[in-house]
């Protein structure tokens, strides 16, 4: 009696386990696969960034080596006029500006490859929890919270970096206009003074026809 009543148990079970597993339903199947393929377009848009920041990290570290060498050679110039004492301090703060980028793009690339792989970690447990009829659906949606905000947190560094590289070359064009203003001859800049007010003069007549009389 106890034997039959054990393998009934043991049949029981066994035929708990095969209703828990949806696997024998195509219907069941292709939604269990639908769900662990929409996690696909994140771990697309992270290789895409992945990309995108390698090749940026690439460029930095380009543009680092090459204003090293130019700080270099102006450090062994022996002259000291005020043009290149200058031109010195605007290479250390660009020097500065990449080092700072550098660190920036460091920290996105290292939190995208780990999007990537939580982005992939919860499309495995998405199929795991829903083969074997688990219980522990919060896994896949915590991993896929951590995912979002890891995510989001390297769209703000990328954002930081962004503006970085902006205000190096604008730091850069500045020191350009100086130069220019100190070594162009005195007929071009005659001229760019006689362009510039032709131009003020120019938008302020189109904002007076524009603007209505009161």
């Amino acid at each position: 009696m106890q034997q039959t009543l054990r393998v009934g148990r043991k049949v029981q079970t066994c035929v708990t386990r095969k209703a828990k597993l949806p696997m024998n339903d195509l219907t069941k199947a292709l939604a269990i696969l639908s769900a662990m393929i929409a996690p696909a377009v994140l771990i697309s848009a992270c290789g895409t960034l992945i990309l995108t920041t390698s090749q940026r990290v690439a460029r930095t570290i380009d543009r680092t080596r090459k204003v090293s060498a130019q700080f270099e050679q102006l450090v062994q110039a022996k002259s000291d006029g005020a043009l290149l004492e200058e031109r010195r301090a605007v290479l250390f703060n660009q020097i500065g500006i990449a080092a700072r980028r550098s660190r920036l793009l460091q920290r996105a690339l290292s939190c995208l490859y780990i999007t990537l792989s939580i982005f992939v970690a919860t499309s495995v447990t998405i199929g795991i929890v829903a083969v074997f009829g688990l219980e522990y659906t919060w896994i896949p949606i915590l991993l896929g919270i951590m995912g979002v905000g890891l995510l989001f947190y390297t769209s703000l560094l990328l954002i930081i970096e962004s503006r970085v590289a902006i205000a190096a070359v604008n730091e850069e064009m500045d020191f350009v206009l100086r130069l220019e203003q100190c070594q162009a001859p005195v007929e071009l800049l005659k001229r760019q003074k006689a362009r510039g007010k032709l131009f003020r003069s120019l938008y302020l007549t189109q904002l007076w026809k524009k603007t209505p009389p009161s």
